[in-house]
């Protein structure tokens, strides 16, 4: 299978032996799965949006001690304290960084300048030029299937993933609606060079989130996700009494103030990392609905290499 992804782009962006990145996800990418994924030949990264800087830190020095291999940090340009945050990821030697929810010509150029790998997530091909231009070495191609704050184009992975490859040069990564080899490979006959996964491994055994996320989410079917709160920052939300409760404001007409009245703080944080599947926020993707077992991140990454093999086989020989 390694012959397959000789001359793979983000193979050798990265120094990875497979083209599949694990999603820097909030409250479930810390950096026992991030170490998992990366010595299973993927790229691991920590997801630095639902962390202080000095939880951050704690992070990247257990990952340092658990793999000599490639790993990445993911950073919401939204955060609070980004300076800081950057300062650390800097300073700790952090060689990839992963950059969402925000404009990246902000700090593209400054890390970039410390010899880090830049990647930058988009929902458009107007933004995936944009990180292009402002000097990202990647891009990855969300779609509307995604788990957790999502582009309001709601445009579909299977439009978007090859209108971004037509946008731009630089590696594509694909990203919203992927958890099988299967729809790996489509992805990449679609136009991407690798994917960006989220939802299969939050159900896996190193993921942070909480137990009874992990079960809800393997319990899931079709339709069990909506895309929520779109007047605040769209969010693709498993149901729930708490989305309910969005859901019913919505529908009369809620302005944003009351939409923040609703969601509260730390309602994310409640919900996948304590385990209130009531009146938490369920953050996950459309795909939860094909993924069924919790399992090591080592054998997702093993299962999704024989799939992918198996679907080339089928359809290429």
């Amino acid at each position: 299978m390694a012959e397959l992804f000789s001359n793979n782009r983000i193979c050798g962006l990265f120094g990875i032996q497979y083209p599949i990145i694990q999603g820097g996800m909030i409250w479930a990418s810390g950096w026992r799965l991030a170490s998992a994924v990366s010595n299973a030949g993927g790229l691991g990264l920590l997801g630095a949006g639902s962390m202080y800087p000095e939880v951050l830190k704690e992070h990247i020095q257990q990952m340092k001690a658990a793999t000599d291999k490639p790993f990445g940090v993911n950073v919401p340009l939204l955060y609070p304290d980004i300076e800081q945050l950057m300062d650390l990821i800097i300073s700790e030697g952090v060689k990839i960084v992963f950059t969402s929810a925000g404009n990246p010509a902000t700090w593209t150029t400054k890390l970039k300048e410390q010899g880090i790998t830049v990647v930058h997530v988009v929902s458009s091909s107007k933004f995936a030029r944009k990180a292009e231009a402002a000097g990202c070495d990647a891009v990855v191609a969300e779609g509307f299937e995604a788990g957790g704050h999502n582009g309001r184009e709601e445009t579909t992975s299977f439009v978007l993933i090859p209108a971004v490859r037509a946008a731009v040069n630089i590696p594509v990564l694909a990203a919203g609606g992927i958890a099988t080899g299967r729809q790996m490979l489509a992805a990449m006959v679609l136009g991407a060079d690798g994917v960006q996964l989220g939802t299969r491994f939050v159900a896996s055994e190193e993921a942070s989130s909480h137990p009874a996320f992990k079960q809800a989410l393997i319990s899931s079917q079709e339709g069990d996700t909506q895309l929520s709160m779109k007047k605040l920052v769209p969010v693709r939300l498993l149901k729930n009494a708490f989305y309910q409760r969005v859901w019913e404001a919505e529908q009369r007409g809620a302005d944003p103030a009351e939409l923040k009245e609703i969601l509260g703080r730390a309602r994310a944080k409640k919900g996948m990392f304590e385990g209130d599947l009531e009146e938490g926020e369920l953050e996950i993707g459309q795909v939860s609905a094909l993924v069924k077992e919790i399992l090591p991140a080592n054998e997702i990454i093993r299962n999704l290499i024989t799939e992918f093999r198996a679907a080339v086989e089928t359809n290429y020989s």
